[in-house]
Parts: structure tokens; sequence; C-alpha cells
């Protein structure tokens, strides 16, 4: 009977007399066994944290078997050593090492193990100073290791890599793994395989578990496709920091020509937002206080350093926006007319063009500083939509028709529903969009397209003014950028800056706008019901007493209602030209004291 049976039996008979068993295990020769696991275990992990004692072994090692075996050998080592810290230091970007402090310290690694190597293998491991030498300076040699950031923030992503199948099957991902991982600048990205029947909807729904699992804080996890768009993978970026936490100072302008992308700011992986808008249209999204104002800033800030774009612009909020770059601007439209005016001359221009390309065997313009593109801003879409409903042909002709003679629509709104951005084609033909913050779910696919909600595209969890989303050929998976941030002072110090460079009107076209003219002469355009209600404020405000005017006085005046009249007074308050002076009083800032 072998003894596991009979201890069996013995402990059942001692149950049957209502005694507990109680067994020894005798762990005396499984022990070191089980020391030596967890030692190699250790070992392994923190082999990147002990690489300069393994360094310093491996030296110690070598010296001694090759004083004994090949004392010889000493000339071929220093040389080896000489060559391979020579090459480091002038090719090391070759093997991962970008940066010059990063060569330098590789060099000086090699050269000093070749020659603490040279002169063991010579002189012998023991040989007065030589174990002093090493151990010292294998200490002096390993801080610069140990304090590298790029170093531990691949240890760290390497364990939480290793750590991923318990992560999975906590998070409800069975079977995924890891395929990729890098760390950058700001965190860490790593690409996925999922297992069969998981899709990356499955993944999106699990990002707060995995924030959780990683530990991460909220709103540190994304989750995109990859670019090879194939259904069982995607990948995961994790932050270790925000990197747009705080607002981002505009560098200056990213380029010289339409021709080339436009640097909006930078993602979070530390590269920038390049679009290019040559033969493009763009709609800026977002909703109130999400940054468009900002983005619209940098457009115009790049806009204007361009010699070989002229800037057409409308803002209907009287010029709130855009009249601090008037000086770069060739036309500015305030008012509805004027709007409408100038939609009907952008189509008079393309005609022209077009007319201009096919006379001279061409296909498409190109912008020069003698014949420049035409670029129309246009903040607050929708309010052009219900002012001025007669330029929705027009704009729907530009959107169609401009992109071969380069002129190029870029519509800013808070909500571009269809019937905001008219029944025409306009809002089809925006290749490149932008999305700020939005306040609801569907507004994603009514900025960015049908479906790209689903797709990862979460523009309503930008959680700080700037923070955008970019969709554009060149772009095709969700990234966060946060536009740059101009000044006042930035501004007005640019727009003075380019207001010399810029580039008049080509002669095609200015001779296509004088013949327009002539064929069919301006009539004079008796004022709106809101010019003579805006008229109407602004001489009420100037007029009125040290105490103010109250809001039922200038309802009064100005026939405007009590929503619509405070929207207006906050504008002007906030331009610098109204001052609240009580509860409910108000006069021109110019009257302030």
């Amino acid at each position: 009977m072998s003894r596991t049976r009979q201890m069996r039996r013995h402990a059942h008979k001692m149950r049957r007399h209502g005694l507990q068993p109680v067994v020894i295990i005798d762990r005396d020769d499984k022990f070191p066994d089980v020391a030596a696991v967890l030692v190699a275990r250790a070992l392994w992990r923190y082999r990147s944290e002990l690489a300069p004692v393994y360094l310093v072994a491996v030296l110690a090692i070598s010296g001694a078997v090759l004083h004994v075996v090949h004392p010889e050998w000493w000339p071929w080592l220093l040389g080896a050593a000489t060559v391979a810290a020579w090459a480091l230091a002038i090719f090391g970007e070759r093997v991962g090492l970008v940066r010059r402090i990063e060569r330098l310290y590789a060099a000086a690694v090699t050269m000093s193990g070749g020659a603490w190597l040279t002169a063991a293998t010579a002189l012998g491991v023991t040989f007065q100073p030589l174990p002093q030498i090493l151990v010292c300076g294998g200490s002096v040699l390993a801080v610069p290791w140990w304090a590298h950031r790029r170093r531990r923030a691949k240890v760290r992503v390497d364990r939480q890599i290793a750590a991923w199948p318990e992560i999975a099957q906590a998070v409800g991902l069975p079977g995924s793994r890891a395929q990729s991982a890098v760390a950058d600048v700001w965190g860490w990205r790593a690409r996925f395989a999922l297992a069969r029947g998981q899709t990356i909807q499955d993944v999106m729904a699990k990002i707060p578990a995995i924030e959780s699992a990683l530990g991460t804080f909220r709103g540190a996890v994304r989750v995109s496709p990859t670019r090879d768009e194939k259904a069982n993978r995607f990948e995961l970026r994790v932050l270790d920091t925000d990197p747009h936490a705080d607002a981002i100072p505009w560098p200056g302008p990213s380029v010289s020509s339409i021709t080339e992308p436009i640097d909006l700011g930078p993602f979070e992986d530390a590269t920038s937002a390049r679009v290019l808008l040559l033969r493009r249209h763009g709609l800026i999204g977002g909703v109130a206080g999400s940054g468009k104002s900002g983005g619209i800033n940098v457009l115009m800030g790049n806009l204007s350093a361009c010699r070989d774009v002229v800037i057409w612009a409308i803002d209907l909020k009287r010029g709130m926006e855009l009249q601090p770059w008037a000086s770069c601007i060739d036309r500015l439209a305030t008012t509805p007319e004027q709007a409408q005016a100038m939609l009907r001359d952008a189509v008079t221009v393309l005609e022209a063009r077009a007319e201009w390309l096919t006379a001279n065997g061409r296909r498409i313009w190109d912008p020069t500083p003698e014949l420049p593109a035409l670029i129309i801003v246009v903040d607050e879409y929708a309010e052009l939509a219900d002012d001025a409903p007669d330029a929705a042909g027009d704009t729907d002709s530009i959107a169609r028709r401009g992109r071969a003679v380069a002129v190029t629509l870029v519509a800013a709104t808070q909500r571009p529903t269809q019937k905001a951005m008219g029944k025409g084609a306009v809002r089809s033909q925006m290749d490149v969009r932008v999305s700020f913050r939005v306040r609801e779910r569907k507004d994603v696919d009514l900025i960015l397209g049908q479906g790209m909600l689903n797709a990862g595209w979460h523009a309503h969890t930008l959680n700080a003014p700037g923070k955008f989303l970019l969709s554009a050929p060149e772009h095709d998976t969700p990234r966060r950028g946060r536009a740059y941030l101009l000044t006042d002072a930035t501004v007005a110090e640019t727009a003075e800056r380019h207001a010399s460079i810029r580039p008049a009107l080509d002669e095609v076209s200015r001779r296509a706008l004088d013949e327009a003219r002539q064929t069919a002469p301006s009539v004079p355009v008796t004022p709106s019901r809101d010019d003579r209600a805006e008229t109407a404020l602004t001489e009420a405000l100037q007029g009125a007493p040290d105490e103010g005017l109250p809001v039922a006085h200038l309802m009064m005046l100005t026939q405007m209602s009590r929503p619509t009249l405070y929207r207006r007074l906050a504008e002007l308050v906030k331009a610098g030209h109204a001052v609240q002076v009580g509860r409910g009083r108000y006069k021109a800032a110019d009257h302030a004291r």
C-alpha cells in the first residue's frame, strides 16, 4: 500500500473518533527550488534597474576569463571599444538613440567599459586599483541610466503590458492581447488584437474600467481604430498627464503659403495638427465657449502670413470677432446685405477664373502672389442662413465649384444642422472638419459626419476650451488636439505685422467684378429692422446719463425683445463698447468714469 493511501486511511480513522488530523508537509527539499524561482523572477522583473549591476558583473567575469585564456588580446579589445564608441556617438540614432546626449552617454559607457576590460585582460581583475575603479565607475555611470525618463517610462509600459491578460479578464475583454507598445512624451500607446467576436465598440464601452484597472486618472485612456481598419484590432493610448491641461501660446505662423498645411495646435502625442486648406472647404463647430473663436484666430494668424491668399470674411456679430484682423482682410462684411453682396462677388470671381483657365488650357488655379487663392471665412454661419437666406445659392455654388479655382469657404457655427447650413451641398462639400466641444452626442455626427460618434470621435467628452478633434483626408483617426492661444495683444501685433504683405486680388478677378458692377449698378439698400434697432441702441447708450439707462427704457427705444437686448448688451460690454453702471442700467463705455 502506498504512503499516500496509508495517510488517507489514518486520517479517516481519526475523524471517526472525533479527532482532527494534522497534516505536516515536508518542504525542505522544495524550498530551494521555490526560492530560486522567486529570485530569478525578481532579477528578470527588475532587469532594467539592475542593468548596470549586470554589466559590472559581466565585465568582471569576462576580464578574469580573458586574462587567463587570452591576455594578449588587450590591443584588439581596446580598438574594438574605440570603434564601437565612435559608431554609437555618430550613428546611434539608427539604434534608437534619438537624442545627442543619449548617444554621448552610450559612447562613454562603451569606451569606459572597453578600457577597463582591456586593462583587466592585460593585468588581471585583482590588479590594484582595477576593482575599485570598476565599482566606483559603474556607480557613477549608473546614475544617468537610473534617472533616464524614457527608460523608466518604457519599464512602466512593459510591466503594464505584461499585466494585460489579468486586466483584460477583469474588465471583460478576455482573450485580447498586446501586439506592440511604445512610450512617448506624455504617456504610451499600444496596439492590441481582440478575441473572436469582440469589437472596438466593446472596448470603448470598457474605457472607465480600463482606466480603473491601469490606475490612471479619469479621462486618460483613448481608444481608436488602427490604421489598417481591421475589425479585430484597436489602439490604446494612455496619458500619464494631460498635455492639454493648460493653454498653449501660439508660436507664430507655421506657413508662408496656402499650399502648405497649417498647424492648428499640438496633438496629445506632441505632433502638430497640420491640415491643408487649399482646394478644401472647412467646417468649424462647437458650443459657445468651446474655443471656436480661438481656432479662428489661429487660422487667421496663419492665413495672414500667406502672400498667395486673399482673405474675405463675414462676421454678422458686427465684426466683434474678426474686426481685429481688419487690416489683413481684403473685404469684411458685418451686415446681411454686405455678406450677400460678398458671396455674389465670390461666385463672379470663380466663374471668371474658370473661364480664364479654360482659355489658357489649364485645369486648376495655382496660387501665387500675383494669382492668389481666395478664402472666405464665415463666423456663425447659422446667422448668415437666417439673416440672408438668398445667399444660400451662392454658398452652394462656391462649395461645389470653388475647388479648382482656389475659392475656399471656411464656416464656423455652433450646430451645423441641415437647416443652418441651407438645403444645398455646403456641408457635404466640407473636407476639413474641426469639432470643438459639443453638448450632445448627436452633435458629433452633425459636425464630423454620419457615423463618426460610433467610430470613436467623442467630441462631447472634450473638457476644456480649445480642445478639438480634426477630421480630414490626412487625419482619419480620432486624436485630441488643443488650439494655440492668441491673446488680444498677439492678434493686434500679428495683424499689424502682416498687413504690409497682404496681396491684392488678381487682375482676372478684379476685371470680372468691375464688369459685373457696371452691368448691374448697386441700388441703395434700405436699412433693415435689425440695423435700425442697432443704430437706436448705439445712440441711446451714447446719450445715456451717468447713471445709465434702464433695460425697459432701452427696449422701448430699440423695439428689441428682452432676450435680444440682453444678448447685444452682453456683446457690447465684452467688446468694451458699453458698461453696466448698476443693476439693469447701461451706458456707452466712453462715458465711464
